[in-house]
């Protein structure tokens, strides 16, 4: 009897353990782990059958899991760093728990994997974007001639300028997108607010921070970016309007320059088609801006 009891007990705990599944999203990802022998999927699209089936059976028993993304390349040198054999199973889920506390991780609510994907790489892309626009930061050292810290002054300008333009808004939802070129492909950071009825603003603070991150890395390396943001009000028309990054500041985009801003497809650069109903106009006054706050060298 006290054995039942205890082995009823294990059973409950089982339920209450969070797991982590790391997730070869792509056809490429899924062919270099065919390389390993202990890796025994023969096909991408049966291995994410597979995977969701055991979504579905974690979840049905009561199981909290998120998911992880997998690359390949990662793990090979996360192997090589700790000494790990990479072609064992035990291997592959030290790698996984790592994943579960600095990778990219969604949590799996019952959502089809089709849809689960998509959110996973977005997370993915966002992780890593935040983390180049902080080292970036980090990286440019002081001003030559002041010994400020660049990055530092660039991340306090930046978040007095999110508080400007979130505050000369009008009151409702606020959906801001900021992006930054580099020497490799642009930084984007979106942030999406929403408006109480007695005007305060909620935001995810997270959010508020990589958009804060990005905007201060076009700031402190004085590359081309801008800032677009689209308002929405019960009652009323939504508002798109936008600056362009200059001088440590903000400069205003004409109301043809924040319709072709908005209507670029950032990746392809192709054109998007406006929307019906949607007013593409000239931003609200910042404010005097003092361009001389962020040194550099």
């Amino acid at each position: 009897m006290g054995r039942t009891q205890h082995t009823g007990k294990r059973h409950g705990l089982h339920r209450e353990i969070a797991g982590t599944i790391g997730l070869l999203t792509d056809e490429h990802d899924f062919t270099v782990m065919r390389r390993y022998r202990t890796f025994t999927f023969d096909d991408h699209e049966t291995y994410l059958q597979q995977v969701e089936a055991l979504l579905r059976t974690l979840a049905d028993e009561g199981r909290h899991t998120t998911v992880a993304l997998f690359d390949p390349e990662e793990y090979a040198s996360f192997c090589a760093e700790t000494g790990l054999e990479p072609d064992t199973p035990a291997s592959r889920s030290r790698f996984t728990a790592e994943l579960a506390s600095t990778g990219a991780t969604v949590p799996y609510d019952g959502q089809p994997l089709a849809d689960l994907v998509p959110d996973l790489v977005d997370e993915a892309v966002r992780q890593t974007t935040w983390e180049y626009a902080t080292t970036l930061l980090a990286g440019i050292g002081a001003c030559a001639s002041c010994g400020e810290d660049i990055g530092r002054a660039a991340f306090v300008r930046a978040s007095e300028l999110l508080v400007r333009v979130l505050d000369t808004a009008a009151p409702g939802d606020r959906h801001l997108v900021c992006s930054v070129a580099t020497d490799t492909e642009p930084l984007l950071a979106v942030l999406s607010t929403e408006g109480d009825t007695d005007g305060t603003t909620r935001l995810d603070e997270t959010e508020a921070l990589e958009f804060t991150t990005v905007l201060a890395a076009g700031i402190a390396t004085d590359n081309p970016g801008g800032l677009v943001m689209r308002t929405s009000g019960n009652g009323t028309t939504d508002k798109v309007y936008g600056w362009r990054l200059q001088g440590g500041g903000l400069q205003p985009l004409t109301e043809a320059e924040v319709f072709d801003a908005y209507c670029t497809d950032i990746e392809s650069g192709g054109l998007i088609g406006p929307e019906s109903g949607v007013d593409y106009c000239a931003p609200p006054d910042l404010g005097e801006q003092d361009p001389g706050t962020v040194h550099r060298h």
